[in-house]
């Protein structure tokens, strides 16, 4: 099947405003809609929704902030009414998303457009007791919300049915392919009638995305409403040089100082995620962590406090952050960089929705380089730099540094000669650390990262002292979230 190109279905033409009335829905979503307070279309939703309703397949390339769930969910709960028939209600619809937030974050807004013509749904995924799904599914749904392991947990016991499921949606499908979901989507496909309507979102358009899509869609419009792999315009972007070691009191020291009022913050690994809400509820800082080892309940007291402004600091890992919906949102913090270039765009996004503006702060090690040029070469841009006063980078940390992890530089000590010292294997100075780069050795100069623009011929070029071996070394610690769910 050959790759489509985008859709122009469903935009006006020029100098006409696209509205809901515009869009084929009928006044009961309309008053839902109006009852939101929404009156335009986001373009998503405008493409969208004529095309969903003529029964079409869709590919659609939209990022989490652009409306793409109403984008789904009002034409579903149109469809699912227009063709109702009489007799036990049967699922009909089944949504399968990455994440448990996800999952209940859909299945809400079920209930929020269909408020005026509701249509029954449920949710599941892991973490909750089976028998209480497994009720709520012998009692009748049209809809289910699932992730997919615990979906398939359901197929094997015999307690769901999806032979006659109409329509299926894939949601932020990259990142159940990220999670390893690949072969549990397609257990799940190998459940469902050949004849339905497939309709599959993806933030990202990669190799892995197109093979699905050309198994799983039949003549599928496709739209694309943003940049591929590109970072929300409203999104100020920084980076702020540090020492690893010095992370976490940079982050104190703006949260203190106002710099940043309240933030969600990405560490890669759940370990990491507790450390640094600990570590930060010492320092007096209101926070707390989300991930996939917290209990549903803990989840959504954190994210309800968080929203309601009672904590400061939301630390979350990706996968459990994927999917939350936050309102004016002002900052989002890379404590810790994605190993995944493509996450770093999901993880901003998070900030500057619905027009509003935000920062996105990085707090980038010189062993984090690598991840940060990785990023650059994905946006096709460089990123702002701004090395904060107190907090410039060095290998080694005074031992007489304060107790908020400030330092003063050290002054540069004299060889015989008058010049400074390079701080050579020898005598009690230290030497550089060395690390591996791509194409070859380089050294990293002390207090320095290296500069992007420079060619690699230009780049010092690291050499092993007497006696010395040189090698590289790892400079991604920590293990995988995948499967946090």
């Amino acid at each position: 099947m050959p790759w489509p190109g985008p859709a122009r279905c469903g935009r006006a033409p020029s100098g006409v405003t696209l509205t809901f009335d515009t869009l084929g829905l009928r006044p009961e979503s309309l008053r839902a809609i109006a009852d939101q307070g929404y009156t335009d279309p986001t373009p998503v939703q405008a493409q969208a929704i004529p095309a969903i309703l003529r029964g079409r397949d869709l590919l659609a390339g939209a990022q989490t902030g652009t409306g793409k769930t109403a984008a789904f969910v009002l034409p579903m709960i149109e469809t699912l009414h227009a063709t109702r028939r009489p007799g036990p209600i049967k699922l009909r619809a089944l949504v399968v998303v990455p994440t448990r937030e996800l999952a209940l974050q859909v299945e809400q807004s079920i209930r929020t457009y269909g408020a005026h013509r509701p249509v029954r749904s449920t949710t599941i995924f892991g973490g909750m007791r089976m028998d209480r799904q497994v009720r709520a599914l012998r009692a009748g749904v049209e809809v289910v919300v699932a992730t997919p392991g615990r979906l398939l947990d359901h197929v094997r016991q015999r307690t769901i049915d999806l032979s006659r499921v109409e329509i299926l949606v894939l949601d932020e499908a990259d990142r159940m392919l990220d999670m390893g979901f690949i072969h549990d989507i397609k257990r799940i496909l190998q459940q469902l009638p050949a004849e339905r309507q497939s309709l599959l979102f993806s933030a990202t358009f990669n190799p892995r995305i197109r093979r699905l899509a050309e198994d799983l869609l039949r003549d599928p419009l496709s739209i694309d409403v943003a940049p591929r792999n590109a970072a929300a315009a409203p999104v100020r972007q920084v980076i702020h040089p540090v020492d690893r070691g010095r992370k976490r009191h940079l982050l104190t020291h703006m949260l203190r100082g106002r710099e940043i009022e309240q933030a969600l913050v990405f560490t890669r690994t759940k370990r990491g995620a507790n450390r640094l809400a600990e570590q930060l509820g010492k320092d007096g800082i209101r926070a707390a962590a989300i991930h996939g080892n917290k209990s549903q309940s803990q989840r959504v007291r954190a994210l309800t406090a968080f929203k309601k402004g009672h904590s400061q600091v939301l630390v979350a890992t990706d996968i459990a952050a994927r999917g939350l919906d936050i309102e004016s949102l002002p900052h989002v913090v890379n404590f810790e960089l994605p190993n995944v270039p493509e996450d770093y765009v999901h993880r901003i996004g998070r900030t500057g929705r619905a027009g509003e503006t935000g920062t996105a702060i990085s707090l980038v090690a010189v062993e984090e380089q690598d991840l940060m040029y990785a990023i650059e070469r994905l946006l096709k841009k460089p990123i702002e730099r701004a090395v904060v006063d107190g907090f410039e980078p060095s290998f080694k940390v005074r031992a007489a540094a304060g107790a908020d992890g400030r330092v003063k530089r050290p002054s540069p000590r004299k060889s015989g000669d008058g010049s400074a010292s390079r701080d050579r294997h020898s005598g009690s100075g230290h030497r550089p650390r060395q690390r591996a780069a791509k194409g070859g050795q380089h050294r990293v100069e002390q207090g320095q990262l290296r500069d992007p623009g420079r060619r690699p011929s230009q780049q010092a070029q690291a050499r092993p002292m007497p006696g010395e071996r040189l090698s590289g070394h790892r400079s991604i610690a920590g293990r995988s979230d995948r499967g946090d769910v």
